[in-house]
């Protein structure tokens, strides 16, 4: 990964360059300066959404929603394939190549993921350890600190953000793995930039170097707390911006409809708006509109103060500086520009159909936001704040790291970007500030808007259990019976087939509840969808059917063979070899053709004694002994002869629809047989006073997506991702939902057990009193039976 992140920041690094030697060779002509800054990144962005479209939808957008619901258990076709891996790569250089505000550190995540998942395969073709699945959720969680470690060469603050983001619940096992992975990236990642001359030693991506004496004065506590709650407001704002342009476009039909048609022309038409504004002769002269967000940020961390200090205290503007100086307009008005132009653009650029991420526009905005606030801070006090006769002059930069840290940690409802920041700069001088304003940052997003990422798996309606935060105190008195579905497709022990082809069209459920029977209700485990469809076209298949006609035109022609007939035959077969067997014989490869998954089927020979016991049942039903393991070879021979004679004398299934549509109303009036299916014992159950808060503990850290609600052992209900979703987002009238009355279960709560569950223990107490459970017999008998006699 350290490979691929130093590679493509290479490429990414080459686009841009050409793009600022186009825009630097036509200099004598602006209307071409203008055609070749606005061409250059609409190509690009074009064809990156192309590209990854063809390829793989799938790389499109951030990839950190999609691998939080990943690690939650639920398995997303397709995204952690080689393909998705090219594509993200190939489009993801193209799209931060072409100078758009988009990030580079959430489709990081993913690329990591996909390499986690491709070595896995690599590696299970040499031992089976990881085909194991809790070994691939491990090697994935290792993965999303890598790819955060590698992509800001900050391994502490990469390990701490993918837990914050992608998990829920973190194992412990997994913090060393996810360590030294992310330790190792990125110290290779900073190698191979001495390695390529661009730094001499290993050092911070973003270096300052701020005062290290006296770094800040405690009287500017409170302008850094402003910086965190106004970054907490701003970045629930973005997330809803970000959110509503999505949803107008979806809603929109007709421009929907416009867009699903031309898909390439909205990344192109937003490219096109963006590097227009952007053009530094034109508007974007008022807003550094020439800087990459490299640039940007060394020039937003710089140790200087921008504004003017005095009259002979006048600051040179140098090098790439120069962007934030307009002649006509100081630095507050540039940098309130860059703000308000750069806030909608990323929030739009980061909906376009391409892999990109919102982190870096993010910090780049709160990076400018603190720079102005310090920069406001030093016009107000030019000399510094006064401590003890000494000047110390304030430090616009340190203000720009505390605004960068808290409105990304806004956005993404983390605390470990601050963590990152230190890691990005290499400094830890303004650890208070950065810690205060990116925890105000968080409470004051998380009280009004879902995180970033949360936000997508909304809009993309992932199979994702959302958390419970605040404002959902009142959930702690919510049961699970009052959100369960109660009225669930169920299958009985002693149903028939037409029961389980009924249950099959009225429920698509994926798992269906094994009951005693319906009077009862007792769970006794659940069978999934395809054992039932399985157990369904087994009864009715056509192989079974021409089984039944072959059994029934034997004895109509007299050619009933007993035991001892077939082992006749056999031993005549294999003594002889005359021709006369041999023509028995030719009927037998179109036989076995055109029944190639018949119970008639047998393994080899020499199979144990089991297998003759069952061709016998199936061909010698009323035979009075069992062949002995000897014998297997000749049931198997017989078989195949009794086969070819049957085909020989019916010649195919001669039966009409009509008489076949008679079949197979009788076959589903059988009981079923579940012998050969595989029924899970143990399904995960709950109790119907269940909290709901509990409840979403339990689905969040086992990663379920149902649960089977009983009461004294009998089924009455089940809980779904769909039901504890609608439930945590206040939506409990919606379909199948059952709603009570508020604060039902809080009444209920009020004796420990409500009367109707005291009645069925006594009924189940009598029940068991009069019909004894079947005991091993022990050495005394009847007389070491412990059972009491009466209640």
């Amino acid at each position: 990964m350290a490979l691929v992140s130093w590679a493509m920041d290479f490429a990414i690094a080459t686009c841009l360059q050409a793009q600022k030697w186009m825009y630097g060779g036509l200099d004598t002509n602006v209307l071409l300066q203008y055609m070749a800054w606005v061409t250059y990144p609409t190509v690009l962005i074009t064809f990156s959404a192309g590209f990854t479209q063809i390829l793989a939808p799938q790389a499109v957008g951030s990839g950190i929603p999609e691998m939080k619901t990943i690690l939650r258990g639920v398995v997303l076709k397709e995204y952690l394939t080689l393909k998705t891996f090219v594509a993200k790569v190939i489009g993801l250089t193209c799209a931060l190549g072409s100078g758009m505000p988009l990030g580079k550190e959430g489709p990081f995540v993913h690329i990591a993921s996909m390499c986690a998942a491709l070595l896995s395969r690599f590696l299970s073709l040499f031992g089976g350890f990881y085909e194991n699945e809790a070994r691939n959720i491990e090697m994935l969680a290792a993965a999303c600190a890598v790819g955060v470690g590698c992509c800001f060469a900050a391994p502490i603050g990469g390990v701490l953000f993918s837990i914050e983001v992608t998990s829920t619940f973190f194992a412990v096992r997994n913090y060393w793995r996810g360590f030294f992975a992310a330790t190792f990236s990125a110290f290779i990642f900073r190698v191979l930039a001495v390695w390529n001359k661009d730094e001499e030693t290993i050092t911070a991506l973003f270096k300052t170097r701020f005062r290290l004496d006296f770094p800040f004065d405690l009287q500017e506590l409170p302008a850094f707390a402003v910086i965190g709650i106004a970054s907490g407001f701003g970045g629930a704002l973005f997330v809803y911006l970000n959110r509503k342009i999505v949803q107008f476009m979806r809603r929109q039909k007709a421009i929907n409809r416009f867009l699903m048609k031309k898909r390439l022309l909205f990344p192109a038409l937003v490219t096109l708006i963006i590097s227009t504004l952007t053009f530094p002769p034109g508007f974007g002269q008022f807003m550094a509109g020439q800087l990459t967000q490299k640039d940007t940020l060394v020039t937003l961390f710089d140790n200087q103060t921008w504004a003017k200090q005095g009259i002979n205290d006048e600051f040179e503007y140098l090098g790439i500086l120069e962007a934030w100086l307009h002649p006509r307009s100081n630095v507050f008005v540039t940098l309130v520009v860059f703000i308000l132009m750069k806030f909608w653009m990323s929030a739009l650029a980061t909906t376009i159909p391409v892999p990109c991420g919102a982190f870096m526009p993010v910090f780049v905005i709160g990076a400018a936001f603190g720079r102005l606030v310090g920069e406001s801070m030093a016009a107000w006090f030019p000399d510094g704040i006064h401590t003890d006769s000494n000047i110390y002059r304030i430090v616009p930069g340190g203000y720009a790291v505390v605004g960068a840290a808290a409105l990304s940690g806004a956005v993404t409802h983390t605390v470990s970007t601050a963590v990152i920041v230190f890691e990005l700069t290499g400094q830890i001088s303004h650890i208070l500030p950065v810690m205060i304003a990116v925890i105000l940052a968080n409470a004051v997003a998380q009280s009004l808007q879902p995180s970033l990422y949360d936000s997508i798996i909304r809009i993309k309606k992932l199979p994702y259990l959302p958390e419970l935060g605040w404002g959902h105190h009142e959930k702690y008195s919510v049961r699970v019976e009052d959100i369960m579905v109660r009225d669930i497709r169920y299958v009985t022990l002693n149903c028939k087939y037409r029961d389980l082809q009924q249950v099959l069209h009225s429920t698509k459920m994926k798992n269906l509840p094994l009951v005693e029977s319906a009077e009862s209700m007792i769970l006794l485990g659940s069978i999934e969808r395809t054992q039932v469809g399985a157990l369904l076209s087994t009864q009715l298949s056509p192989q079974r059917r021409l089984l039944m006609l072959r059994q029934k035109v034997l004895p109509e022609d007299g050619h009933q063979l007993s035991d001892s007939s077939i082992r006749f035959q056999i031993s005549t077969e294999t003594s002889s070899g005359t021709p006369a067997r041999a023509a028995l014989r030719k009927p037998l490869k179109p036989a076995l053709k055109r029944v190639p998954s018949s119970p008639a089927d047998s393994p080899p020979a020499g199979s144990t004694d089991h297998t003759g016991i069952a061709l016998k049942s199936l061909f010698c039903a009323n035979a009075a002994t069992e062949p002995t393991e000897a014998q297997g070879t000749a049931y198997h021979k017989a078989k195949r002869v009794r086969i070819s004679i049957v085909e020989e004398m019916i010649l195919g299934d001669k039966m009409t629809p009509a008489e076949i549509l008679e079949w197979e109303e009788q076959q589903l009036d059988q009981l079923v047989d579940f012998s050969s299916a595989k029924i899970d014992p143990a399904p995960f159950q709950l109790v119907e006073h269940t909290s709901l808060h509990k409840t979403h503990t339990i689905f969040s850290l086992l990663g379920l997506d149902h649960a089977f609600v009983t009461s004294i052992g009998r089924l009455v209900g089940m809980v779904s991702l769909k039901e504890l979703r609608k439930a945590i987002e206040g939506s409990l009238t919606g379909k199948g939902v059952k709603v009570r009355p508020p604060l039902a279960s809080f009444r209920d709560s009020t004796a420990s057990t409500s009367e109707a569950d005291t009645t069925a223990l006594h009924q189940l107490w009598d029940r068991h009193q009069h019909h004894h459970m079947p005991r091993e017999a022990g050495p005394g008998g009847d007389e070491d039976d412990d059972t009491p006699k009466g209640q």
